[in-house]
C-alpha cells in the first residue's frame, strides 16, 4: 500500500522538552521555517512581510475560544471535568466528560462559579451519550434563566491543550488578536504569531487579508485510530466562508495574487467551500478530510504550526508538500530544536513548494 496511506508512516519522535509551554513573547518573535521551491531556510515570524508579495491575500480564521473547560462534581461529592465541543440547542450540548463511564443519562453535575460571591447557580443534567465523539449530551440549567454562553466566563476556563503541564502564560495570548467569533474549544494557532504592527507592516505590502471562521473542535484534535487512513472520519466542524472572502479570493486570483491560509482550520474552512469545483459562501459544517492525493480548489501557501504525530493536521500538511519532505522539514526542526505544537513556532509553506498531482494520481514536484 502507497505509505502516504498508512497511519504509522506520519509518526515522528520530539524530545520532551521542544513541547511549547509558553508562547513566544512578543507574538512575532517565534521562529519561522520558510519552505521554497527545493530547499528551505530559518527566520522569525516578523520577516513575514519579506517573503510575500504585493497582491496576496492571506486567509485568517478569526474563531475565539471559549472558556470550555468547566469542573464540577455529582450530588455525591464525585469530581467531574467538562470539556464543551458544541451547542446543540439552547443550553443543550455536545461535550467530553470525565469520568465519562460514571455519568450515565440522568446524572447531574453540580458546578462552582469561579468568583464565591457569583449569584447565579448552575449545574447539567446527562441527557444522553454520543457514539461519534464518545461524549455525552448535556442539559444546562442556569437559576436565572440566562443561556450558558452568557454566564461561561463565571464558570470556564480557557481549555489548553493536554501537552501543556507548565505554563505562566495568560489566558489573552491563547487568543489571536482578531479572534472575535467566539465558539472554539482550541486556538488557530498558527494566527497567534500576529501582532498588530505586523499586519500593518503586511498591508503597507500590499499584502491584504481576509477572514472565515471554522470553531476549532473535537474534529481538528481528534486522533486518527485507523492503520488505513483512508478509514478515518472527520468529525463536523462549523465553518462560515462570508460572501465579501468569497469575493476577495476571486479578485484575488483573477489578478493573480496567491492565497496564503493562516493555519489548517482555514485551509479546512477554504477547501470545504469549494468541493463543487470553485469557491462559494458558505454556512455550516464541514467533514473535509485531507490528506495526500487531494485535489487542491483554492490554497496557494500555508502558515502553520507544527502538528502533533500522526494527527489529521500532518496528513493536510502532506498533501500540500508531500509526506516525505515534510517528515524531513520535522526532522531539521527537530535538529534545530524549533519549540512544537499550540504555543511553538511556524512554518510558511510557499506556493511555489506546492505538489502538483499529475493525471495518474501520482504527484511531482
Amino acid at each position: 500500500m502507497n505509505p502516504d496511506l498508512l497511519l504509522s508512516a506520519y509518526d515522528y519522535q520530539l524530545p520532551e522538552e521542544q513541547i511549547a509551554q509558553t508562547p513566544a513573547t512578543p507574538r512575532d518573535h517565534a521562529r519561522l521555517l520558510v519552505v521554497t521551491d527545493q530547499t528551505h531556510h530559518h527566520h522569525i515570524f516578523q520577516e513575514l512581510p519579506d517573503f510575500l508579495e504585493s497582491g496576496d491575500l492571506l486567509i485568517l480564521n478569526n474563531t475565539r475560544v471559549l472558556p470550555a473547560r468547566l469542573y464540577g462534581q455529582k450530588p455525591e461529592g464525585t469530581a467531574v471535568e467538562v470539556l464543551l465541543l458544541e451547542e446543540q440547542q439552547r443550553n443543550q450540548w455536545l461535550a467530553l466528560v470525565k469520568p465519562g463511564k460514571r455519568l450515565k443519562p440522568g446524572s447531574k453535575i453540580l458546578f462552582t462559579a469561579l468568583d464565591p460571591n457569583h449569584s447565579v447557580s448552575l449545574s447539567a443534567i446527562v441527557v444522553d451519550s454520543d457514539q461519534a465523539t464518545r461524549g455525552r449530551i448535556l442539559q444546562f440549567e442556569i437559576s436565572n434563566g440566562q443561556s450558558l454562553l452568557e454566564v461561561l466566563d463565571q464558570f470556564g476556563q480557557l481549555p489548553l491543550p493536554p501537552y501543556i503541564t507548565e505554563t505562566d502564560s495568560q489566558p489573552e495570548q491563547y487568543q489571536t488578536i482578531y479572534a472575535d467569533r467566539l465558539g472554539a474549544v482550541a486556538a488557530p494557532t498558527a494566527g497567534l504569531h500576529f501582532t498588530p504592527e505586523l499586519l500593518d507592516r503586511l498591508q503597507q505590502k500590499g499584502i491584504d487579508r481576509a477572514f472565515v471562521t471554522l470553531h476549532v473542535g473535537i474534529g481538528t484534535f481528534r486522533p486518527v485510530e485507523a492503520e488505513e487512513i483512508t478509514q478515518h472520519h472527520m468529525h463536523g466542524e462549523w465553518i462560515e466562508v462570508p460572501p465579501e472572502t468569497v469575493e476577495q479570493i476571486r479578485q484575488t486570483k483573477a489578478k493573480g495574487g496567491r492565497i496564503i491560509a493562516v493555519g489548517t482550520t482555514s485551509v479546512r474552512s477554504l477547501e470545504g467551500a469549494a468541493q463543487s469545483g470553485e469557491i462559494q459562501s458558505y454556512y455550516g459544517k464541514t467533514t473535509l478530510f485531507i490528506y495526500p492525493g487531494y485535489q487542491w480548489r483554492v490554497v496557494d501557501g500555508l502558515i502553520t504550526n507544527f502538528h502533533l504525530p500522526k494527527s489529521s493536521l500532518l496528513m493536510l500538511v502532506s498533501a500540500l508538500i508531500g509526506r516525505e519532505r515534510l517528515m524531513l522539514l520535522y526532522q531539521d526542526a527537530i535538529e534545530q530544536h524549533y519549540r512544537f505544537y499550540s504555543f511553538g513556532d511556524a512554518m510558511l509553506i510557499l506556493p511555489e513548494a506546492r505538489i502538483s498531482l499529475l493525471k495518474d494520481g501520482s504527484d511531482r514536484v
